[in-house]
């Protein structure tokens, strides 16, 4: 007897989920997390109206609500001038969605969300300090290798979900290749307590042109009022690390965007690498991929996480269906083509355009740019085509659609 019907490496946001939505289906379900705790890892906080809906249906969107920010509208700027140069209102898709705003919740909050409802879960066990070292997969059940604090261990399940991360054991040791590129920049994400939305006039979205250094600017709650404000800025690539997250580095790059008598409060700084990178596939016999084991991309526009929430609703619907209902494992099959399908042709195009966006250096292509933005966001039906692709809203309609026949 296998020791649960589905094992889950990683215990982060979208593991969680997965364990909450087949746990709730009656199937036991072991989650193994390598660290001792869940991390407050700021990262990530933007869940668009698309993935509203989801944490709808898992019954856990009024905390998510209550311990976020609602954003009702985002903003483009030119840096250069100045001008906001276009605002968007998601008001335009109140008959497409009961949720026509963003909610800025921070990943580690709705991991906690998702953990207390697991605690009321007995076919739901969690283990943190497990680290996943290896696997071995056969026809009828997946074995997890893992360190623990009692030493080495294998467990055995029917099915495994690895949801532990860009750099997940499940995939490498499933020999599943991650296709794609690293960008040469960094990114440099700084949070600050001082107040945009009062000091200069921004919403809680803005994203900031720049031929020479982009900037993307929003508001989290944090632990409360008065929140705080992110910035993300592309980094020098040639530069050491300890360099870019210096007091006297970050100050300047500070005071360079946004000029005030006195130095910022930088309660946060971090660096990190960027990658546009997906598998070669979701699914491998019994072991599956979600979220950033699966698909990777850069943070302008809010939709990594939003996409491995996506994922895990979208395979455990149809996991739970092959576990419960006795449906056709073919079923995994096409978790695998909708979502990946998903993952190149929407979030990877949709994020590298982003990016291209924000950078542009070329003045004609910059004008242009912000031209179309301009016109967009004037005329009523292109505003809310716009902000049906942005939502994340019209990419999940489709891959609903697509079915295993699909040329």
């Amino acid at each position: 007897m296998n020791d649960a019907q589905v094992l889950i490496s990683g215990g982060g946001p979208v593991g969680l989920i997965c364990a909450y939505a087949l746990g709730k289906r009656g199937i036991d379900v072991a989650v193994f997390d390598e660290n001792p705790e869940l991390l407050d890892d700021p990262r990530a906080a933007t869940t668009h109206p698309a993935t509203l809906e989801l944490l709808a249906a898992l019954g856990v969107i009024d905390d998510v609500i209550e311990q976020g920010l609602v954003a009702e509208k985002f903003e483009f700027w030119d840096r250069p001038t100045g001008e906001r140069v276009a605002v968007f209102d998601h008001a335009s898709l109140a008959n497409d969605t009961d949720f026509p705003f963003v909610v800025q919740c921070e990943q580690f909050k709705l991991a906690k969300i998702v953990l207390a409802r697991l605690q009321g879960l007995d076919n739901v066990s969690i283990h943190f300090n497990y680290r996943t070292t290896d696997l071995t997969l056969s026809e009828n059940s997946v074995t997890l290798s893992v360190d623990t604090p009692d030493g080495p261990k294998t467990i055995t399940g029917d099915w495994l979900i690895g949801a532990d991360g860009g750099r997940s054991v499940v995939r490498k040791s499933a020999d599943i290749d991650f296709e794609g590129f690293t960008w040469p920049e960094r990114f440099l994400v700084l949070s600050t307590p001082f107040d945009f939305e009062a000091e200069r006039g921004m919403s809680f979205r803005n994203y900031i042109a720049d031929p020479d250094e982009w900037c993307n600017c929003f508001k989290v709650a944090a632990d409360g009022p008065p929140g705080l404000w992110r910035l993300v800025f592309p980094a020098d690539p040639e530069a050491k690390e300890e360099d870019l997250l210096a007091d006297d580095f970050v100050q300047n790059q500070m005071q360079k965007f946004f000029k005030r008598d006195e130095d910022y409060d930088i309660v946060h700084r971090n660096l990190y690498n960027v990658h546009q990178r997906v598998a070669a596939t979701f699914r491998k016999g019994r072991i599956l991929l979600a979220g950033d084991s699966a698909h990777v991309n850069n943070s302008i526009g809010g939709m990594g996480l939003n996409g491995g929430i996506q994922d895990a609703m979208n395979l455990c619907d149809k996991l739970g269906a092959v576990i419960v209902n006795g449906a056709d494992d073919r079923l995994m099959d096409l978790y695998d083509k909708q979502r990946r399908a998903y993952a190149v042709d929407f979030v990877q195009e949709q994020t590298i355009a982003n990016k291209k966006r924000l950078e542009a250096t070329d003045p004609e292509a910059r004008a242009a740019n912000l031209q179309n933005l301009r016109d967009t966001a004037a005329d009523p039906n292109r505003a809310r085509n716009f902000l049906l692709g942005s939502s994340m809203i019209a990419a999940i309609r489709r891959n609903a659609e697509m079915t295993l026949e699909d040329a």
